[in-house]
């Protein structure tokens, strides 16, 4: 598979789709007369961003490593996410803002929805949810946290407009409020999104572990190589969508530095060969103890 072309028609996929849709839920909302339409349409537009910054990210964390950036440059990834997330919450709390608005202050002018936003509505959940598993899919595949991020704004959208369809419909139904009160809850669904967005790339930029799942393998991997007596230390931390281990192993006290050597390389390839999101291994040897 090639990931610079799946990249690209990801993000085209993303900016294109969701300039369409946007202008088309912006007319249904102001020509229908929905609150909760337009801002639904802020929400698609806000995707077309979203995916620029995911392309951007995923493309400066493809740089090799250089004299400045020994380790590479994945973490850039992260930041990618991160932004995502915030632009995600600002664009929930805006969403949110209009709606209490409209609750507080502007009542007596809030005007039933026509037949267009239900349809625009209807349209927007059966695009937007096809993206979130084509990009998904993809982000998956390649395991690049930035586009799964995107997904998400894409299924966040996707609520969003469920959300729109709830209230509008109710508001044609003789409960006009429903239109606003949809919007603040629209905007409580994009806030949990861009809250799990935002704390999986802080995560990610930390230091975290790999977790105990992914550590656990990990051992049991290892302790199957030959030569290797026991693992003293095992330690994994994330850098962007990649895994750096440290490792201490034992081996038998009494052999040559060249076989004790040659386990640990042995060790370090087979990791590196058989779990793909390990970017390095830094192996310690230690002789194993005798007992009395």
């Amino acid at each position: 598979m090639d990931e610079k072309k799946v990249i690209k028609r990801l993000s085209h996929v993303g900016i294109y789709g969701n300039v369409l849709l946007a202008a088309f839920k912006l007319l249904a909302g102001i020509l229908g007369n929905s609150g909760a339409m337009v801002s639904d349409a802020v929400h698609s537009l806000s995707d077309v961003f979203a995916t620029f910054i995911a392309y951007i990210g995923v493309k400066l964390a493809g740089q090799k490593a250089d004299e400045k950036h020994p380790y590479g440059h994945e973490r850039l990834e992260c930041v990618a996410a991160l932004t995502l997330g915030l632009i995600l919450a600002g664009t929930g709390l805006g969403i949110g803002y209009t709606g209490v608005r409209q609750l507080l202050f502007q009542r007596e002018k809030i005007v039933v929805p026509t037949l267009l936003p239900l349809i625009a509505a209807i349209v927007s959940v059966i695009t937007k949810e096809g993206m979130f598993h084509y990009t998904m899919f993809y982000a998956k595949k390649l395991d690049l946290a930035v586009f799964k991020a995107d997904a998400w704004h894409h299924r966040s959208d996707a609520i969003s407009s469920v959300g729109s369809f709830v209230g509008i419909g109710m508001a044609k139904l003789g409960f006009p409020l429903m239109d606003p009160i949809a919007s603040v809850i629209i905007c409580l669904f994009i806030l949990k999104v861009a809250y799990d967005i935002a704390g999986d790339a802080l995560n990610k930029m930390l230091d975290t572990s790999g977790g105990d799942a992914f550590e656990q393998t990990l051992k049991q991997f290892i302790e199957t190589k030959p030569g290797v007596e026991r693992i003293d230390l095992l330690r994994t931390r994330q850098f962007g969508n990649k895994i750096y281990v440290d490792l201490e192993i034992a081996v038998k006290r009494d052999i040559s530095l060249i076989d004790a050597h040659a386990i640990a390389e042995d060790v370090h390839d087979s990791v590196e060969q058989n779990f793909l999101n390990v970017k390095h291994v830094m192996i310690h040897v230690n002789p194993k103890e005798e007992r009395s």
